[in-house]
């Protein structure tokens, strides 16, 4: 099973419908499509969670309609997709918090008595907290409880527990006196301290940790119900390697001795599978010994090799490619890898805007990727953006890798994208700029900036980046789309832009400003299917002109400054959006009340 983390209510519109966003279904159901075709067991877990704060007692005036929602969209998917209510609700009474789940089970079974929930307690999913639970009248419930103790071992280097567990570091298990570490002065006086000194004697033995399952296990067989460790685990950084398999494996062997399913605390990341410190890459950095622990197939692992690349590739196209990591300093930025809002290809592109100077969008690549024969070869970098402010402009560069060299720094190669190469008149502009046209701008490390020295790597690239290095944007807006290393002498600037002919798509509304109405030309090249849309400046969807075949020719569509509801919008900045043949185009246009 994949126990899928989803920050849920984050998915929505917010207050007071809680209305899905349409864009996270698509992606979602994209998930589900993957899992049914493999046969794998997809738990969608609601896990809109902060441990540092405690769960709303008024939260189930979202999990009710959000759960709505979600089992409206899912109730004729198959039996392999399971619904977990709340990740760890904790900081609410038992009590509050079963009445709630008794809601939200009730409203999810008025539009779908298919799919098993997956329910837990309060106390942070608590296996002590199981038995406070009531007896649901519902016989397709799957109870789940966490297991992380002792909490001294997993959570060691940890910096979000109370207190901060960051400095505590080589505690082993099971309990050794002579490999104890002394209390860090940090965490004298309080309970790690009296648990290093005193309790975890008891506390981190083999024994102890079966107890505490069996409080689980008795809470099954007693209720006769399906029970289900949703999350154990143990944090990376600063516990011992051997010991955190050690752990695994007792925990894993005493649940399955115990017939309760599992999952574990994660994937990739401080609790995950893969060995510290590396790309974490399937194939070459995989924890043999931990995969083994939890009784995994454990597949061969190789070494790590780079070699050039070949062959161009994409960074983005809808959503960001494959071996490619969103790695952006996004400080008092904002950025939107899908925007909605008039892409120049497909159904989203990257909408950037107010970011302050030195900003960037990242691209980072795992592992890292040699694009020498690329560079040698003429390759470029090609990509579509829109900007709606006249005098900007941004770098675009890749980053080398920083090697255990102390003399070695992340060596950038940059192109500034300014009005020499587009306009910045709201219009998309098809950019192609060869890798060789880049200079070498130098690097910024450890907070030092180095003049270049001609010691770029294009072997050992490890990101690419669009910039604010030249201004703070304030209310500058930018788009990008259709971002790939591309060889020019098979894609030439005009290959994407012939697709649709210059002659096809929206022409400039009139009048412009207008009030109460518009009109909209548009030419067609060939018959097609036509969709038109508006979208208001925050990029929401305000109403659908035109959605039909149509035939070759000048067309005109009409728009009255309504909503799709009828009410009349305010005044402010719209955009036309039309699609045709599988890319759009887009006008914006001023109503004035």
């Amino acid at each position: 099973m994949i126990r899928l983390p989803i920050n849920l209510h984050a998915m929505t519109g917010g207050a007071p419908d809680y209305t899905l966003d349409p864009l996270f279904l698509y992606f979602l159901d994209q998930a589900v499509d993957w899992a049914e075709e493999l046969e794998i067991h997809l738990l969608l877990d609601n896990h809109t969670f902060d441990p540092a704060l405690n769960t709303d007692p008024d939260i189930g005036d979202i999990l009710v309609p959000v759960w709505t929602q979600m089992a409206l969209h899912f109730k004729d998917r198959s039996n392999l997709v399971y619904y977990e209510i709340l990740n760890e609700p904790h900081g609410i009474s038992d009590a509050s918090w079963n009445a709630i789940q008794k809601r939200v089970i009730e409203a999810i079974r008025l539009v779908d008595q298919k799919h098993t929930l997956v329910i837990g307690p309060a106390g942070w999913n608590s296996y002590n907290n199981l038995a406070a639970m009531p007896p649901y009248e519902d016989g397709n419930l799957i109870y789940t409880f966490h297991f992380y103790d002792p909490f001294l071992f997993t959570h060691q280097g940890a910096s979000w527990t109370d207190p901060p567990m960051t400095p505590l570091a080589g505690v082993p298990f099971p309990y050794e006196a002579a490999r104890m570490p002394a209390c860090p002065a940090a965490l004298k006086g309080t309970w790690i301290e009296g648990s290093l000194n005193n309790s975890y004697k008891t506390d981190g033995t083999v024994a102890r940790v079966k107890s505490l399952i069996d409080i689980a296990a008795r809470f099954a067989t007693t209720r006769n119900v399906k029970l289900f460790c949703g999350e154990f685990g143990v944090y990376i950084p600063n516990s011992p390697a051997e010991d955190r398999v050690f752990w695994y494996d007792a925990v894993q062997d005493y649940l399955e001795e115990k017939e309760i399913a599992w999952t574990i605390w994660d994937y990739t990341g401080g609790f995950g599978l893969f060995e510290p410190g590396t790309g974490e890459l399937f194939d070459y950095d995989l924890n043999v010994p931990l995969l083994e622990a939890l009784d995994l197939n454990v597949p061969e692992q190789k070494t790590f090799e780079s070699r050039p690349d070949s062959a161009g590739f994409t960074l983005y196209d809808d959503y960001i490619g494959p071996g490619i990591f969103q790695s952006s300093y996004s400080d008092g930025s904002i950025i939107d890898f899908y925007s909605e809002t008039g892409p120049a290809l497909g159904r989203t592109c990257i909408h950037w805007a107010d970011a302050p100077q030195y900003r960037n969008i990242g691209f980072a690549f795992k592992p890292r990727r040699d694009l020498s024969l690329l560079a040698d070869e003429g390759y470029a970098i090609d990509f579509w953006v829109r900007g709606d402010t006249p005098d900007s402009r941004f770098d675009i560069r890749f980053i080398d890798t920083k090697t255990e060299d102390p003399d070695d720094h992340p060596w950038r190669m940059r192109m500034t994208i300014d009005e020499n190469l587009a306009s910045w008149d709201d219009s998309w502009y098809h950019l192609q700029i060869p890798l060789e046209d880049f200079t070498e701008h130098g690097s910024w490390d450890n907070n030092a900036w180095f003049n270049p020295q001609g010691l770029f790597d294009w072997a050992a690239v490890d990101r690419f980046e669009i910039v604010a290095e030249h201004q703070d944007f304030g209310g500058n807006q930018f788009w990008f789309d259709q971002i790939r290393v591309v060889d020019p002498a098979v894609v030439g600037i005009g290959e994407i832009a012939s697709r649709i002919p210059e002659s096809t798509g929206p022409g400039r509304n009139y009048p412009n400003p207008f009030n109460p109405e518009t009109i909209i030309p548009y030419r067609l090249d060939r018959p097609s299917r036509i969709e038109m849309f508006i979208y208001n400046a925050a990029g929401r969807k305000v109403r659908t002109l035109l959605d039909e075949e149509a035939s070759a020719g000048n067309h005109t569509a009409l728009w009255d400054g309504t909503s799709d509801s009828g009410d009349a919008m305010p005044s402010g900045v719209y955009f036309c959006r039309m699609a045709v043949q599988g890319l759009t185009r887009m006008r914006k246009m001023l109503l004035l009340r």
